[in-house]
């Protein structure tokens, strides 16, 4: 009985690690952060039933769809949105497909780091500039909240993750998102910048809103190439945590079947109305401090995921934080996701003297940040979307040495 009562116990470790960054995704694009909670607890459950609950990882939030989502929202709507999320975790099935067939040598001649790395460098960089605009208090620069107090706001969450990140040490390493979002929110109140009636309406226990899909082929084209860089992000968190726990998981159960499991928990969150789903760096280290290798442990992170989506006070208190604390955190968030790119390329020693990578990095850097969009009719490719696919074709078309020869670089969740 002590022995459940401290694998639980570990399991709600987990998730208090996780939980800063596993909310922050829908409080961002304005889903429910009640669906990302279910979202994350029944896509881990459905990833361990794929590899037979051998592996410990906890699927969160992915922050890769944070631009694409805020964009397909604008443009199509949340019900086309889901549908094209659902639709991306397709994309995982492939990767999985190829995996078993003609195993990692493959997907590395297709996305080398020359490929991924400035694809990630655009997840960070294509919202940098939504970033500023939340610290500064402005919605489609319209000022919406006062700008000096929005400034100093977003200065204290973003001084207090950053002194977290740098200063903490053990556990407390791991939350500096949860630490900046929680001294920010407090700050607020006492300026007087919460919102406290939706918080004391809302009733204590609530059953979460589902929104259900559409059908948008547009969307889902739209959506189908952003999972290239999570399901790659897959990879090498599947590396890393069996660099942890002394096991190959991309042997038993196979990288195929983790893969896979990613890609369930991906179609689930989106027919339900939750976020994607991806595998969390944060949860690696936790995993690596506490020394506690038991899958179980994310069987129980899960199940208190699935729990807390049912407290509607609990979820009200979320979405009452202000702007300009969300701001403060993506300004070093975003940042943080595009130096994870930058890395990538370091650590490959990608060649920036050789026309051919120099080409593939220039092209997609400024067709990201310069919000490039190709059109056909209805159908439309923008962002990491476009990215993705220019990079991959550019990296099969120019002729020259290829930029990597070993793969894939751990990275962490983006």
């Amino acid at each position: 009985m002590f022995q459940q009562l401290k694998v639980a116990v570990s399991g709600a470790q987990i998730l208090f690690v996780a939980f800063g960054a596993l909310v922050l995704v829908p409080l961002l694009t304005g889903l429910n952060p009640a669906m990302a909670l279910l979202g994350a607890g029944f896509g881990t459950l459905l990833f361990q039933l794929c590899t037979g609950r051998q592996v410990p990882i906890f699927l969160g939030s992915s922050f890769a769809f944070i631009g694409p989502i805020i964009y397909s929202m604008q443009t199509w709507g949340q019900g086309a949105t889901m549908f094209g999320l659902f639709f991306a975790g397709f994309m995982y099935f492939v990767f999985a497909a190829i995996v078993k067939w003609r195993g990692m040598a493959l997907v590395n001649k297709l996305l080398p780091p020359v490929v991924i790395g400035p694809v990630i460098m655009i997840i960070g960089l294509s919202v940098a500039g939504a970033a500023s605009n939340m610290a500064m208090g402005r919605v489609n620069g319209e000022q919406v909240m006062p700008y000096d107090s929005s400034l100093l706001l977003a200065a204290i969450s973003l001084a207090t993750t950053i002194a977290v990140s740098v200063f903490a040490r053990g556990i407390f390493k791991l939350v500096p998102i949860l630490a900046g979002v929680t001294v920010g929110y407090i700050a607020a109140a006492f300026m007087g910048m919460v919102d406290f009636d939706k918080v004391a309406n809302a009733p204590w226990f609530a059953a979460p809103v589902f929104h259900a899909p559409e059908v948008n082929w547009a969307a889902a084209l739209f959506m189908l190439p952003v999972a290239i860089a999570p399901a790659i992000e897959h990879i090498g968190g599947v590396m890393a945590i069996g660099g942890v726990t002394g096991k190959d998981y991309t042997k038993t159960p196979g990288l195929h079947r983790t893969l896979a499991g990613d890609g369930v928990g991906v179609c689930v969150a989106g027919l339900i109305g939750g976020p994607p789903v991806t595998t969390y760096a944060e949860v690696t280290g936790a995993v690596m401090i506490t020394r506690n290798f038991n899958p179980v442990v994310m069987t129980w992170a899960a199940v208190f995921a699935i729990a807390m989506a049912f407290f509607g006070k609990f979820n009200a208190l979320l979405q009452s934080i202000p702007m300009p604390v969300m701001g403060g955190i993506m300004v070093l968030l975003f940042g943080t996701i595009a130096s994870i790119g930058l890395k990538t390329l370091i650590e490959a020693k990608v060649d920036l003297m050789e026309p051919r990578n120099l080409v593939i990095i220039s092209v997609v850097l400024t067709a990201g940040i310069g919000g490039l969009e190709l059109k056909f009719g209805s159908f439309g490719l923008v962002g990491v979307g476009l990215c993705s696919v220019l990079a991959l074709v550019l990296n099969l078309i120019l002729p020259g040495k290829s930029a990597s020869h070993d793969g894939i670089v751990e990275g962490q969740d983006v």
